[in-house]
């Protein structure tokens, strides 16, 4: 299995981007992709992620409302798409494949993305 992140890039405040992760390869579909930040000197940390099983989501706190993560209809490529975009948001976001369901935290993923950064400007 391979993801491959994409579409990050420098914001402002208040701006919008959209995240992709394809998957190459046997995917579960049952398991769950997510979605992880990683800012400078800190653990990676879950954002959001998506449920292959009956595409049930899940937010971190600070994305609730703001960020929406989805999945293309043949479930190979997700998406997270981030608006009203702050500065604490500024990380290299990760996305990862779990065989397990709905999980958090980043030892339950098998497989990982090698990154994409965003940064937004104050």
């Amino acid at each position: 299995v391979q993801l491959q992140a994409s579409g990050g890039g420098l914001v402002q405040a208040g701006g919008s981007l959209r995240l992709s992760c394809a998957a190459s390869g046997r995917i579960s579909t049952t398991g769950t992709m997510g979605w992880f930040r990683q800012a400078t000197t800190q653990e990676r940390e879950f954002v959001a992620l998506i449920s292959g099983r009956d595409d049930s989501t899940d937010y971190t706190d600070s994305a609730q409302g703001r960020f929406t993560v989805s999945r293309a209809n043949d479930k190979n490529t997700v998406y997270l798409q981030m608006n009203m975009l702050k500065p604490e948001d500024t990380g290299v976001y990760y996305c990862g494949a779990s065989i397990l369901r709905a999980v958090r935290h980043p030892n339950a993923y098998d497989y990982w993305g090698q990154g994409t950064l965003v940064t937004v400007s104050s």
